[in-house]
């Protein structure tokens, strides 16, 4: 069994990595909205500080504001700078479980974003410095995939990758669709940004053309298999990564995290798509979000806070 202080690390860099990939899409979005100068910029920017829990009306009428505290004020650990430290910092304790090019990939954008110039290039050119990050994000990821051994650390750091991924895209699509029967989203611009939100324009209008539509966004965001970014795909990968890494440990068959990740799998596998409505969604959403939590709970009793008498044979 992998020490409990690793396995918490790689767990997490995957979920800072994962977090400000996302952070860097919703500032991205809601930066180029205001470029439209459309009645849905204001509705963009609520949807993307309501999904990171942060609609404060003041940030809302101030998008270039909001994404600048969002992207760089290390203050906010929730941050993309504070994200990728906390990646960085993590992996600097486990150094010796990742590769030298997994290593150097990460160092080179946490310094990208704690350059000296880090300001200035993001009031220069906002949009091209968060395609900047991402890039070097999916670079990080090719480089973990491509060169790091695919076993037990590998498990933990694609568990919180997709755990993450999971619920971040619950959250932003719980923002969109829990009023929809006292607020309901027309609009098919603000639709159209809420796919790029999610990475899933091109994969979508692939899917139903340019039929942008609340219900189908829903569904494909839910439900798709093939989707990389939708939750049954996350899902699917969570209880893959937990099968992998439980078989470790002993104790762990026994209401372990993977029976919960095995019914989460089961409830988006089997759901009734057919006749799930989008005043329905939101009941279903909190469901899938309050699942993952206990997860990310029952990893931590598992693998990381797990008592000795547990692990040592007598």
């Amino acid at each position: 069994m992998m020490l409990a202080r690793v396995a918490d690390s790689l767990y997490w860099i995957g979920r800072y990595v994962e977090r400000a990939e996302h952070m860097c899409r919703l500032s991205d979005v809601m930066l180029n909205a205001t470029l439209d100068r459309t009645e849905s910029a204001a509705q963009v920017a609520r949807i993307a500080l309501s999904a990171v829990g942060d609609a404060d009306p003041a940030k809302i009428a101030a998008p270039y504001e909001a994404a600048y505290a969002l992207t760089l004020d290390r203050e906010d650990h929730g941050s993309i700078a504070s994200s990728l430290a906390s990646a960085r910092e993590n992996a600097r304790q486990v150094r010796d479980q990742i590769t030298t090019e997994t290593w150097e990939r990460l160092n080179l954008i946490y310094l990208r974003m704690t350059a000296p110039g880090a300001a200035k290039a993001f009031t220069d050119g906002s949009s091209a410095f968060l395609h900047d990050i991402i890039a070097d994000l999916h670079l990080f990821k090719g480089a973990a995939d491509a060169t790091m051994s695919h076993g037990e650390g590998w498990g933990f750091l694609l568990l919180g990758v997709h755990l993450e991924r999971a619920q971040l895209i619950g959250r932003l699509l719980e923002v969109c669709f829990r009023d929809a029967r006292t607020r309901p989203i027309n609009d098919h611009t603000l639709l159209t940004n809420v796919l790029r939100m999610s990475c899933a324009l091109e994969p979508y209008l692939r899917r139903y053309t340019a039929d942008v539509q609340p219900r189908k966004i829903l569904e494909f965001l839910m439900f798709d298999e093939e989707f990389p970014r939708s939750i049954r795909f996350s899902t699917a990968r969570i209880e893959e990564h937990l099968t992998g890494v439980s078989r470790y440990v002993e104790a762990a068959s026994h209401g372990g995290p993977e029976r919960l990740a095995g019914r989460l799998k089961a409830r988006l596998q089997y759901a009734d798509v057919e006749n799930l409505t989008l005043d329905g969604a939101a009941g279903f959403l909190t469901t899938v979000l309050d699942e993952c939590a206990a997860i990310h709970a029952a990893i931590y009793e598992t693998f990381v806070a797990y008592s000795l008498e547990m692990r040592l044979p007598a």
